[in-house]
């Protein structure tokens, strides 16, 4: 029988792989990300670090080419209308240079936008 790693010793493999500016990047993004409200689970999903509120996905972080991607996810349960049904979800992303200041703002606001869209189409399919 092969051993598996927990998924959670996966999450982390994925940060220690990293050289170290884009690691402590990598980290300091997650914290952002999850200072935002206490409901975000930070999960791996797609071999990367993902984000999920409330049965909601909300967004990942992913390096590419040496900078590091901050993904928005807008949930295709939210998109979904009934006449229309959405196979994927919508997703836009903030390039992001290891060496230079993030935009800590726009993230903030970005995520608590799409957390406003999740917590008002929940009261109104009573989810």
């Amino acid at each position: 029988m092969i051993n598996q790693p927990s998924p959670k010793d996966a999450l982390n493999h994925y940060y220690e792989k990293q050289d170290a500016i884009t690691r402590e990047s990598l980290l300091a993004l997650k914290s952002i990300v999850l200072s935002v409200n206490n409901h975000i689970e930070h999960v791996r999903k797609f071999q990367i670090p993902f984000f999920c509120y409330k049965g909601f996905h909300l967004g990942f972080l992913w390096v590419h080419r040496k900078k590091i991607l901050v993904g928005f996810v807008e949930d295709k349960k939210i998109l979904t209308t009934s006449f229309v049904p959405q196979k994927k979800d919508k997703m836009s992303t903030i390039e992001i240079d290891p060496m230079e200041d993030f935009p800590i703002d726009a993230i903030l606001q970005k995520y608590k936008e799409l957390i406003e869209k999740y917590d008002s189409f929940s009261k109104i399919t009573n989810c």
